[in-house]
């Protein structure tokens, strides 16, 4: 499945990563900045599942980014 987590960064920045990537997909100054970039990455590359985190490290939002298969059957 493809799947990017939009976390902060211990020096404040926010980060796009692939879960078990050693690396980040990309880092940016917003929260905001990185959603859309990783909205723009998983649409690039098939769909796929997009996973917000807040600041204490709990998911906060997580959508399915077209053509990707909702895993949950209900709308939201």
């Amino acid at each position: 499945m493809n799947k990017r987590v939009v976390q902060r960064r211990d020096d404040g920045d926010w980060e796009v990563r692939t879960p078990g990537a050693d690396r980040a997909s990309a880092i940016v100054p917003t929260q905001a900045a990185g959603i859309d970039r990783a909205r723009d990455i998983l649409a690039s590359s098939g769909g796929g599942e997009l996973q917000v985190r807040a600041l204490d490290g709990t998911i906060r939002q997580q959508d399915t980014i077209a053509p990707g298969i909702d895993p949950r059957t209900s709308k939201g």
